[in-house]
């Protein structure tokens, strides 16, 4: 007997090469206007090592230089109660000692860019000290200066410097060097060690500006944050808890996070409202809602002390002087509120059954009598499972759900990609939206990131009816219109198709005009973009009317498109 051979195909091929359609003037649902926004936490470095950082709690990264040992101390009076620990340096001999830093996986260095940073000393010294950004492969000083020593015994006392680089190093193999001379003996201890290249908007303790860039460029309206499993804890107290994120760095004890790492909390509460405000983001507020990884969750009985923070944090971060934590807000330098529409209670409540349980038998239910009582215009969101697919045959289902749910859009709020960043040097989840490294030049916008980019550049105010004997499959589409700007919308999405799909698309509330077509296509469905390979094409046509406002076109097998028509 001839062996059996197996022919594995995602799906039986759709037929269909050609869609008549006629989109209504007019008779849709209105759009929350929040169809598309961002979703992060500090998972595979992207806070700590990717889009922020300020310094950390271990040795890890750190080395001595010329004769010094260097350890952790832990006995010496600490820089604040909430970081007790340091590094001690001690000069084994007479010369130049100090300690080396060779960042995230490298340090981008470009002349063009100036690097500020500070450090903490504490021990009696005189001389000065030398802050300096050295390449790792030639140990060519790249930028130096020197900062005068105000260090004295029993005293912390922070010195602030800025570097400016004489040339571009060839890569990101270059380390952070802090160096002073010294005498055989000499003991001084450094805490809060910071390095920051330029910043987006120049923010102080601000966001990485290649990375900042490529979320602006997705035009999002909304931003979920701050998590994620990483609000969650892995035990009880082990949760994100945003009171130890505020104040002066030096306030921040950090904390271990859910994806393996110390997280700093340089990246708080308030620098995350403030990156809502520089990419004009509506914030969505997820607030800990007493459920925890090890899939244990705070009794009935318990739990109304976190219900109690969640109002703290709005009272923080909305009401004004006259409540206790508006006065604090205002205290650490803030007089404005920041204004919260949307709060989601928890995150991921429906991974066990502990969770669904006690999420939906009294622990929402308690949140939001809570939350809407005193705070009646907030819109509350529970938490919901999420599901993943990579490559470009998976942005394209992804367009499809979009799709979706933007024609339910008066039952679907938004939706929202996660996770969003990932350090390629350590991860813990993949597929990601954006991938980066140390170098800049190594950042890669994946193909979902492209599909969204188009959907979200090109948000309806409503949507419209769209007429058709032709059923979903293999093409996919959704009408609108914006309102603003009197143009009108078809996005379309193909899978699964033998041929081209042919288009016929009337506008009835035209009776002429163009229309731009952008169209994302790829090599096939399984190509992805990697460091130096981008494999998504955008195609960009303009298409004239015929009469009645109708045009035509056609759109290849798992394509994208969004055609925006005006009169």
């Amino acid at each position: 007997m001839a062996p059996l051979s197996f022919l594995s195909l995602p799906l039986l091929a759709g037929v269909v090469s050609a869609v008549t359609l006629s989109v209504a003037s007019s008779g849709g649902n209105a759009t929350s206007g929040y169809q598309y926004g961002l979703m992060f936490e500090d998972i595979s470095h992207s806070g700590d090592g990717g889009i922020a950082f300020q310094g950390g709690t271990t040795l890890n990264g750190w080395t001595a230089f010329g004769s010094a040992s260097i350890a952790l101390d832990n006995n010496t009076n600490p820089l604040s109660s909430a970081l007790p620990t340091s590094v001690k340096v001690t000069a084994k001999a007479d010369g130049v000692v100090g300690i080396k830093n060779s960042g995230w996986w490298g340090i981008d260095v470009k002349a063009a860019n100036t690097y500020t940073g500070s450090f903490y000393s504490l021990g009696t010294y005189l001389g000065n000290f030398t802050a300096s950004l050295v390449s790792d492969i030639t140990n060519q000083t790249l930028a130096s200066v020197t900062v005068a020593s105000s260090s004295v015994a029993n005293t912390w006392t922070q010195h602030t410097y800025e570097l400016q680089p004489s040339v571009d190093a060839p890569n990101s193999n270059n380390s952070f060097l802090l160096s002073y001379e010294a005498t055989s003996g000499d003991v001084l201890n450094f805490d809060l060690i910071s390095l920051f290249p330029p910043t987006y908007k120049d923010t102080p303790n601000g966001n990485r500006l290649d990375l900042m860039e490529a979320l602006a460029g997705l035009k999002a309206k909304y931003f979920r944050i701050p998590g994620g499993n990483n609000l969650e804890g892995e035990a009880a107290g082990l949760q994100w808890n945003w009171t130890k994120t505020l104040g002066d760095l030096t306030e921040r004890p950090g904390r271990y996070g859910d994806w393996g790492y110390q997280n700093t909390d340089g990246l708080g509460l308030i620098e995350y409202l403030i990156w809502c405000q520089d990419l004009e983001l509506e914030p969505v507020l997820a607030v800990f809602a007493g459920y925890w990884l090890d899939e244990t969750a705070a009794p009935e009985d318990e739990l109304q002390p976190y219900v109690d923070s969640a109002l703290a944090e709005l009272e923080f971060l909305m009401d004004d002087s006259s409540t206790t934590w508006g006065a604090k807000r205002i205290a650490l330098g803030y007089p404005d509120p920041f204004p919260i529409k949307f709060v989601e209670v928890g995150n991921e409540d429906g991974l066990s059954t502990t969770g669904i349980d006690t999420y939906s038998s009294y622990r929402l239910e308690m949140f939001y009598n809570a939350i809407t009582a005193k705070y009646p215009d907030i819109l509350i969101f529970s938490s919901i499972p999420i599901g993943v697919w990579p490559y470009w045959i998976g942005s394209v289902a992804e367009a499809i759900f979009a799709i979706g749910c933007e024609r339910n859009a008066d039952r679907v709020w938004g939706i929202s990609y996660a996770p969003v960043l990932q350090n390629l040097n350590s991860y813990e989840w993949s597929p990601d939206l954006i991938s980066f490294t140390a170098d800049p030049g190594q950042t890669v916008l994946s193909t979902s990131y492209e599909v969204l980019r188009l959907l979200g550049s090109n948000v309806f105010t409503s949507t419209l009816p769209v007429y058709s004997k032709d059923a979903f499959g293999p093409a996919y589409w959704v009408a609108g219109v914006d309102d603003a700007t009197s143009t009108y919308y078809l996005k379309a999405a193909v899978y699964n198709a033998t041929e081209d799909v042919d288009f016929t698309v009337s506008f009835l509330g035209l009776t002429g005009g163009s229309a731009t077509l952008t169209v994302l296509t790829a090599p096939d469905g399984y190509s992805h973009n990697a460091i130096g390979t981008e494999v998504v094409t955008t195609t960009t046509t303009t298409l004239t009317a015929s009469g009645n406002g109708t045009f035509s076109f056609s759109l290849p097998e798992l394509s994208v498109a969004v055609l925006a028509a005006t009169a």
